[in-house]
This record gives structure tokens, C-alpha cells and sequence, in this order.
């Protein structure tokens, strides 16, 4: 055992240092685009620059599954913190964002979170867009007392860690009601089949709800099968759904799946719509879809196609920082919830974890650019969502629900 010791503390050490290597931070934002972000390394657990900024953090997949989830939503959030920052930053000091990628893993989003409290600092929080992810974060930051703000996770079980965690989107009953409301008075549907992720609490958490929601109008569910995120094989599902002969079918996954099982649904000769949530907003969807996801509708926080002078303003903005990409859903929440941070950083009396927290509860009547933003007693914000359909290669807006 005595002549093992040495080789096993080599281990050990190669061990750590590739944990090190893993929640490297990937940038610091004053405005710079998370692809085009510099790797850094500043450790030893001080803060970035010293008492003339004030530092928030950041944790989102900017490799991995749901890439381009994260880098639209750092994307927004760094067009927040430099126009904070032009207009002369908060209580005399620049923001800076210390940003760590959790390559789309829930484990590494826990990780990350945990060195930017003990080792950067951070007065706040930003992320993460999947609610497992977030899931993870949200112990840690309820049980340091630092304020964490979730853009985009749906799931209601977030906010339920505790009164330091928030979010600037709506939830999943809300979001897996508008799609059973939709399919049932939109499209007529009577009978509707449910692919779920069986891995992924946001696609349970709407799939529990559409179903009670559309039997609840007067549909009925005619079978619910299931997949794991990373699959991609869904032939035998789709086989037993078509069985079923369902008139729709609900997929409330991601986009990295969900366009593989709209080729594979059609392959099958299941022609019948194909409805999802927010998880299908990204550019990806018809790279991977193709034709095979024309004509198929999900619900989303935003409509680019929104003629408000707030949004206008907010995409030429985001188009000018960003090589002319337009924003999408995952940029405006992202944007928003910077927003509502930057906001309470300014009308708290200081940066402490209560004063923050207090500051970011009396969120009311807040004008983002993917709605308004009103936070109850849970934390969550309440707002309309609308619906998209998927058309000649892109979304395009069908309608606005309200609570």
C-alpha cells in the first residue's frame, strides 16, 4: 500500500486538474459575444478588476447538446451589460460578468455555480436556460444566500429551492396549457400522442401538464412514449404512435432531437403535426428538421415579428453586435433577466445577498422585450406566450395566449 501511495496521489493531482480545466471561465462581458469570448483563467478566487466593478456570474451551455441555447442567451446578456455599462454602469462602477460554460451538463452547471460564489464573488447570478441545469444551481445558490436568475427554465421546481432563485420566464403548466388550449381550439385536435425526453425535467414537466390540460378541453391522449436526450433512433416510438393514429403529436423536447424525429416521423409516414415548447427555438431546429419540420407549431416567449418600437429597437441592436444574426427567444430572455438584475442592482441600497434579493422580488410591470415582467409571490413572472409555426425554413408568428 505504502509503495501505491505516490502513484496514487500522481492521480489524484491529474484528477484535479482536469476538474480545474473543466470550469475554466470562458469569458468576461462587457458586451463581447459569448463565440467570440476569450478563454481566461484568472484564479485564486479574487474577483475580476477590483472595487470600481461589480462582478455577476454567469453559467450557460456554450458547448454541448444545447449550444446554441447558451450562446444566444450570453449573447443577450452581454448587449444588457454594455449598454448599462455606456450609460455610465451602476453606483459609479462598470458590471462585469465572469462566465463559465457547463458544456450542457447539469453536473458541471453545479460545479461552475459553486466557484463563482466561493471563488469570484459574484454579487448575482445569471442562468441557466435548462431547467435541470438550473436545478442543480439553485441549491447551491439558495444555500449561500446569493440571488440566482433563471432567462428561460420552465420547470416549476426552480423557483422552489428557495427565495434567493428567480426567473423572468413563464412555467411549464403555463406553457404546456397554451399548447393543449392551441391544439384543441386552433387546430381541432381530438387525439394527440406525447414523445417525451424521460431525462430532461422540462419535458416531463409539459408533458404532465398537456396531457391533464387536453383531456381537461375534451381530447384524449392516445399514448405517451419516451426517449432519452442524445438518442437518435426513434423509430420504434414513432412506430407505436402511429399505431395509435393520432391526429398530433406533442414533442416537448429540444431541438438537437426534435429534428431528427420530425425526418424520422415523416420517414414513417406520420404526416400529422408535431407540437412542442420553447426547447425547439433555435436555427438548429431546421437544419436538422428540414422539410420534414414544416408546418409543425411551438410555443415561445417572443415573436421577432413583434412590431413593438422596444423590440425593434432591442433585435437591430442585438443584429449590430452579433454579425446580423437575428435575435432569437433564448437572446430576449437573456437580455431581460440582465435587465431586471441590472435594474435591482440600482435600486438596492447595496449588494448584498438580501438587498438584492429584496430588490429583484418587487419586479413589477417590467418592460422586456419578451413581454412584460410582473413576479409573484413565487418568484415567477407572469406574461403571455405565444405561438409559432414553422414555415418555409423559419417561425413565424400564429397567435399571443394569456394567463
Amino acid at each position: 500500500m505504502r509503495r501505491l501511495a505516490p502513484m496514487l496521489l500522481a492521480a489524484l493531482a491529474v484528477l484535479a486538474a482536469a476538474c480545474e480545466k473543466k470550469t475554466q471561465p470562458t469569458g468576461e462581458a462587457g458586451g463581447t459575444p459569448a463565440a467570440q469570448a476569450p478563454a481566461t483563467a484568472q484564479g485564486g478566487g479574487a474577483p475580476p478588476g477590483g472595487d470600481d466593478v461589480i462582478v455577476l456570474g454567469e453559467v450557460g451551455a456554450l458547448t454541448g447538446g444545447q449550444a446554441t441555447f447558451g450562446i444566444s442567451t450570453r449573447n443577450g446578456i452581454a448587449l444588457a451589460v454594455k449598454e448599462a455599462n455606456a450609460a455610465g454602469g451602476v453606483k459609479g462602477k462598470k458590471l462585469v460578468v465572469r462566465v463559465y460554460d457547463d458544456q450542457s451538463k447539469p453536473e458541471e452547471a453545479a460545479q461552475a455555480v459553486t466557484r463563482l460564489i466561493t471563488q469570484d464573488k459574484v454579487a448575482l447570478i445569471l442562468g441557466e436556460v435548462a431547467s435541470s441545469s438550473s436545478l442543480a444551481m439553485a441549491e447551491k445558490a439558495q444555500a449561500a444566500g446569493v440571488p440566482m436568475i433563471t432567462p428561460s427554465s420552465t420547470n416549476p421546481s426552480v423557483t422552489e429551492k428557495g427565495d434567493n432563485i428567480f426567473r423572468v420566464c413563464f412555467i411549464d403548466p403555463f406553457q404546456g396549457f397554451v399548447m393543449a388550449k392551441f391544439a384543441r381550439e386552433n387546430l381541432k385536435l381530438n387525439k394527440v400522442a406525447v414523445l417525451q425526453d424521460n431525462k430532461s425535467a422540462y419535458s416531463i414537466g409539459l408533458t404532465e401538464v398537456f396531457r391533464q390540460k387536453f383531456a381537461e378541453l375534451g381530447g384524449k391522449i392516445t399514448a405517451t412514449e419516451s426517449y432519452s436526450q442524445g438518442d437518435t433512433d426513434y423509430r420504434a416510438q414513432l412506430t407505436a404512435i402511429k399505431k395509435t393514429q393520432p391526429e398530433g403529436i406533442y414533442v416537448p423536447g429540444y431541438y438537437s432531437e426534435v429534428g431528427i424525429i420530425a425526418r424520422q416521423a415523416r420517414e414513417l409516414g406520420l404526416k400529422v403535426p408535431l407540437m412542442g415548447g420553447d426547447g425547439w427555438d433555435s436555427e438548429k431546429l431546421f437544419e436538422l428538421g428540414g422539410s420534414a419540420i414544416e408546418g409543425s407549431y411551438f410555443s415561445n416567449h417572443y415573436s421577432p415579428d413583434n412590431p413593438d418600437e422596444r423590440v425593434k429597437k432591442f433585435i437591430a441592436d442585438y443584429k449590430a453586435d452579433n454579425n446580423g444574426a437575428v435575435p432569437d427567444a433564448l437572446a430576449a430572455l437573456g437580455y431581460d433577466a440582465a435587465r431586471v438584475a441590472i435594474e435591482a442592482l440600482k435600486n438596492a441600497p447595496d449588494t448584498s445577498g438580501p438587498a438584492l434579493r429584496a430588490a429583484i422580488a418587487k419586479t413589477k410591470d417590467f418592460p422586456g422585450v419578451a413581454g412584460n415582467i410582473t413576479l409573484d409571490e413565487k418568484r415567477n413572472a407572469v406574461k403571455s406566450a405565444v405561438v409559432l409555426k414553422v414555415q418555409d425554413g423559419k417561425s413565424t408568428y400564429v397567435t399571443t395566449i394569456s394567463p
